[in-house]
Formats: C-alpha cells, sequence, structure tokens
C-alpha cells in the first residue's frame, strides 16, 4: 500500500506541470488526499469493516468534494487533478496510469446488484464534467472530451466527445482530407473543418465544402467537354477569400495593406 501511494504522489509531476515538490503534493493537492484515504478504506473494505469504511470515506468527501466508495477498485498511478464533484461508485475498476478532472462521474444506470459502474483499463483520460455511466468498457488509451456523456464500450485508443458520447477516429478519411485541400486552395483557414470544433459550425462548413467540391468538379467536366468541342474556356486561379482586420486605437484609414492583402478598417474614423 505504501509503495502505491509513492506512486501516487510521483507521478503528479509527470501529469501537472504546476507541482513543485513533494511537500506540496501532500499538504496542497486534495487529489492526492482522496487517493490516500481510499487506499486505507478500500483495505478496511476488503477487511470486512464495511461500515468503518464508509464512515471514514465521509472525511475526504467532505474536505476535497471528492466522493470514492471503499468498494471501488483503482490501479496503480491514479491521478485526480482538482477534483472538486468527482464521483466513483461501489464497483468502478480503474486500472493503472489513469487520470480523472473535476466533475467526472463513474456511475451507475441500474438499482440492481452486481456490476453496476465502468471499468477503466490503462492510461484512460476524462475530462472535466464527464459522465461515464452503467457496466461499461472503457478499454487502454481511452479518451473522454469535457462534458461528453458515455454509456457505450470505448475501443482501444479513442475519443468519445458529445451528448451523448461518440467516437472520433484519429485517422483522417479521404473525405476530411479533400475538405481541407480545397479549404487550402482557396485561400480558407482549414481548422474551420475539424472535428475539435462546435458541431453545428463545423457541419455547416463541411457541407458547404462538399457542395463547392461538387461544384468544382462538375465545372472542370463542362470546360474540358467544351474544349472537346472546338470552344475555349479561360481557367484563371480561384482568388484568396480576403479578411478584414479591424484596428480600434489606430490612425489607419480603411484600406488595403499592401503587404498582406487584409481589408483594414479604422473604428475611429
Amino acid at each position: 500500500m505504501f509503495e502505491r501511494a509513492r506512486e501516487d504522489i510521483y507521478c503528479i509531476f509527470d501529469r501537472d506541470p504546476a507541482s513543485r515538490n513533494v511537500f506540496e503534493i501532500l499538504t496542497t493537492y486534495p487529489g492526492i488526499h482522496a487517493i490516500l484515504f481510499h487506499r486505507m478504506n478500500h483495505w478496511l473494505w476488503g477487511k470486512g469493516f464495511k461500515w468503518l469504511s464508509r464512515f471514514l470515506s465521509n472525511i475526504p468527501r467532505w474536505y476535497t468534494g471528492i466522493e470514492i466508495h471503499p468498494g471501488a477498485t483503482i490501479g496503480r498511478r491514479f491521478f485526480i487533478d482538482h477534483g472538486m464533484g468527482i464521483v466513483i461508485g461501489e464497483t468502478a475498476e480503474i486500472g493503472d496510469d489513469c487520470s480523472l478532472y473535476h466533475g467526472v462521474t463513474l456511475g451507475g444506470t441500474s438499482w440492481k446488484p452486481g456490476k453496476r459502474h465502468p471499468t477503466l483499463h490503462n492510461n484512460v483520460v476524462i475530462g472535466a464534467g464527464a459522465k461515464v455511466l452503467g457496466p461499461i468498457t472503457l478499454h487502454d488509451g481511452a479518451r473522454v472530451g469535457s462534458n461528453a456523456v458515455v454509456v457505450k464500450d470505448v475501443p482501444i485508443d479513442t475519443t468519445v466527445i458529445g451528448v451523448p458520447g461518440r467516437q472520433v477516429t484519429k485517422s483522417k478519411k479521404f473525405q476530411e482530407e479533400r475538405r481541407e485541400a480545397l479549404a487550402e486552395k482557396m485561400g480558407f483557414d482549414a481548422y474551420g473543418a475539424k472535428q475539435d470544433m462546435p458541431d453545428p459550425l463545423a457541419n455547416a462548413v463541411n457541407r458547404m465544402l462538399d457542395h463547392i467540391q461538387l461544384m468544382e468538379d462538375r465545372m472542370d467536366r463542362l470546360c474540358k467537354e467544351i474544349n472537346h468541342l472546338g470552344g475555349k474556356v479561360e481557367t484563371t486561379p480561384l482568388p484568396k477569400l480576403g479578411a478584414e482586420r479591424i484596428i480600434c486605437n489606430g490612425n489607419v484609414d480603411a484600406s488595403e495593406d499592401l503587404v498582406t492583402g487584409v481589408q483594414v478598417k479604422n473604428l475611429n474614423s
């Protein structure tokens, strides 16, 4: 138990750049307080002192805001960052090198006895405010985004976001690569088409790029047919999309920047 406590303390240096020394961690980190108490309470729970372990588990809950049932099984090098509002249920199982942020719930969805709470394999990270519910399994390397609600198993090295939680693949699909290539051709910042944007906006931008791509393909075929029939169609590169740079406290009149080609507006004029 003491070796595990040492690992819990020293793993913080790898996952929290704000940590400076062991004394600071032991005296000011509520996450480590909750974990150390749980190690003791879980030992008591296993020895049959169930009421005592439940009673003692209220002490860290009272002053850290972290509620861990003494029946929960937690592996090595477990890290809780900030911690306030974390709830870990009785039948939850957590593997090695896992990290939880504030507001996370590992909860149950049934009142029936038996396995009711999630199982986290190794190297799982769950973001702030996320809810992982039911006897599901998050496999090695799984990531859960902030405020996501997960009610299904998560495969190895997969990220889940949203409500309800949905998987985000790591590798780019052909459709995504084509969108980014088109966005770059137009002079549009390709970040607009990525998965980390709010869903409605990302969906609108992606549909727009798909529509433009389809129009381009049709126009290319039409131009080829005209040229084949003896006509002549001039092809000119697409102009870069302009943007407006607003200067709030400057003396530049509304004009085009000769270096960047960006429209400049002065709000004071």
